[in-house]
């Protein structure tokens, strides 16, 4: 018979089992027994957060950054729901968190007693899975599958609610670990890949004149082997790829085959490429309406393969013409020995048609749509982002993001080409989600240079996390481009809503290097071009909390730029002045 624990001792049995390193939270009544049991623990290292958000987007970092997920621990009622906004993002974003709450005793739930709240029904749109354990017996079981959950299939996040009375009750620990049901996991059983699916792909790459690579999230979630495979498949078949914006990573920005970011902001030849391929082949993407644009126009003229581990993703936004449910890993293994064994001179035989294809790639790619006026007297943001990336390339450095223009040019000139580098909120856009997911990456990283390019609106969110950073000696740099504006707010008023700056002018702004002063880290200040890569050097070599204030200019806007209801081939390339629209056909007219 095995050994009777409390609830307690079991979430911490449970966490030792999944080698838990960090657990990230901030305690309340319902959940102190829990804490309690903590002092017992000492392999499992507690980061106390300032607020539950902020624990959540520090679980976040940590699990996008190391590919383990990331463990959150909060109490009941406003614990609870102040973490919701963290799992809202993990689910649609794909990250794999395990988030325990504390709930009042069983006896008092449905009374409205003291901060209760229907957890479960309230996490259940933006979680896999949840689960109230009302009995101490099912705990093991329901925290072993819980990991399981969040990690199979389409990562997200998973939430355990742990009535009070349940933490204090004995009962057994197991260790074997449930398997997951289909519906659980949120995934059928991956099909099997056959060879005759497999030549049907490769005949379709045969026959195209104008293919493309889209690639996505599910590439990095599938771990550094299917960015390695990648790169072999792109190598191979001479094809050109694009990557959405939590793609970026898995194939090296610098690389003359990446066409760079595509959707809303992304590239002039990568949009131009996607409207007018006659393949697209979709490899761990879904097909969201950033990247879309207007649907019944997207790439009109192509066939459409789409590979992805969650069923429910094929077919939802864009009917496709060959589908696998998969694994990324497994399906780029099958289709690269499958190519390899059938198709030794693939790059020779489709040398005329890809270089035709090739040339015209390269005149969009003329266009230099990234391009920007440069000045001597204010710091353009994006030649912030161009210096920070030229002094910190070299390093293994590790970006996150806020929300806004800045995560947009922070996407466009930081060139990654490593996978698990790239922390950003892509499907919720989470403003506020940077500087706590610093925290996570630079404690998964120890000794690594995490950079937070951060906007100043965003930031303020959660501004109260330096603290931890300063508590736990976390060494995070925090690079603000300050243009005094919710800038994508402004932006969108400016172009949309005829100059209308309703509510974006964010008034009232501390001096950063003073707060920075006053939490006990260092504040740096950049005004003018001239001083910006000696304050970047200076930053960098202080092994400790920075917060960088860097001016930058308060009007200029992110290009290129695909008007809501536009399709790809129009996009505005340049300032109202310079503006140069596209035709329906994508050529310019100036």
């Amino acid at each position: 018979m095995p050994k009777l624990l409390s609830g307690a001792e079991i979430v911490f049995k449970a966490l030792e089992d999944h080698n838990v390193e960090y657990v990230f939270g901030y305690p309340g009544g319902a959940v102190l027994p829990i804490y309690d049991e903590l002092k017992n623990h000492k392999s499992i290292k507690h980061i106390l957060a300032r607020h539950e958000q902020g624990a959540g987007h520090a679980a976040e970092g940590y699990a996008r950054s190391s590919g383990k997920p990331g463990v959150v621990l909060v109490t009941s009622g406003p614990g609870a729901t102040n973490v919701v906004t963290a799992l809202a993002d993990a689910y649609m974003d794909s990250i794999p968190l395990v988030c325990i709450s504390g709930q009042v005793p069983t006896h008092l739930i449905g009374t409205d007693a003291f901060q209760e709240c229907d957890t479960t029904g309230i996490t259940r749109p933006c979680t896999k899975y949840n689960w109230l354990v009302k009995d101490v017996n099912d705990l093991a079981k329901i925290l072993h599958l819980a990991f399981e959950v969040a990690t199979s299939g389409r990562p997200g996040p998973v939430l355990i609610d742990i009535p009070k009375d349940v933490q204090f009750k004995k009962g057994p620990y197991t260790v074997n670990k449930t398997k997951v049901s289909k519906s659980l996991n949120g995934s059928k059983a991956k099909e099997n890949i056959s060879d005759k699916k497999i030549d049907q792909l490769i005949e379709m790459m045969k026959k195209s004149s104008r293919p493309i690579f889209y690639t996505g999230g599910g590439i990095i979630n599938s771990g550094p082997k299917a960015s390695k495979l990648l790169r072999e498949l792109v190598a191979l078949t001479g094809f050109p790829i694009t990557s959405t914006l939590q793609g970026l990573g898995a194939f090296p920005g610098s690389d003359s085959q990446f066409l760079g970011m595509l959707g809303m902001h992304g590239t002039y030849e990568a949009n131009n490429a996607m409207h007018d391929c006659d393949l697209m082949i979709n490899i761990g993407a879904r097909f969201d309406d950033r990247i879309t644009g207007k649907l019944d126009e997207f790439s009109p003229n192509s066939k459409k393969v789409h590979i992805d581990i969650d069923p429910s993703s094929i077919g939802k936004n864009v009917k496709v013409d060959l589908s696998f449910v998969s694994d990324v890993d497994i399906f780029l293994t099958s289709l690269i020995s499958r190519f390899k064994s059938k198709n030794k001179n693939f790059v020779d035989i489709n040398k005329n048609k890809i270089d035709k294809w090739w040339d015209q790639i390269n005149k969009w790619r003329k266009k230099d749509s990234l391009g920007f006026k440069n000045s001597n007297s204010v710091i353009k943001p994006q030649y912030a982002v161009q210096r920070l990336y030229e002094l910190t390339k070299n390093k293994e450095t590790y970006i996150t993001t806020e929300v806004g223009q800045h995560q947009m040019w922070a996407a466009q000139h930081y060139k990654f080409d490593e996978p698990n580098r790239w922390m950003t909120s892509g499907g919720l856009g989470t403003m506020g989600f940077g500087l706590p997911a610093a925290i996570g990456v630079q404690l998964a990283h120890p000794g690594k240079l995490v950079v937070d390019i951060a906007g100043e609106a965003s930031v303020l969110m959660t501004m109260q996390e330096m603290s931890t950073a300063i508590q736990y000696k976390l060494p995070i740099k925090i690079f603000i481009l300050n243009n005094e504006y919710m800038g994508m707010v402004r932006q969108w008023q400016e172009l949309l809503h005829d100059k209308n700056y309703s509510e974006s002018y964010t008034a009232a702004l501390p001096d950063f290097v003073k707060l920075a002063e006053a939490y006990g880290c260092v504040g740096i200040r950049a005004t003018k071009p001239s001083e910006l890569d000696e304050k970047i050097k200076e930053m960098i070599s202080i092994n400790r909390p920075v917060i960088f204030d860097c001016l930058v200019d308060k009007m200029e806007n992110c290009y290129p730029m695909i008007p809501s209801g536009k399709p790809h081939n129009q996009m505005i390339l340049g300032p109202e002045e310079d503006k140069e629209e596209v035709s329906a056909e994508g050529k310019i007219l100036v």
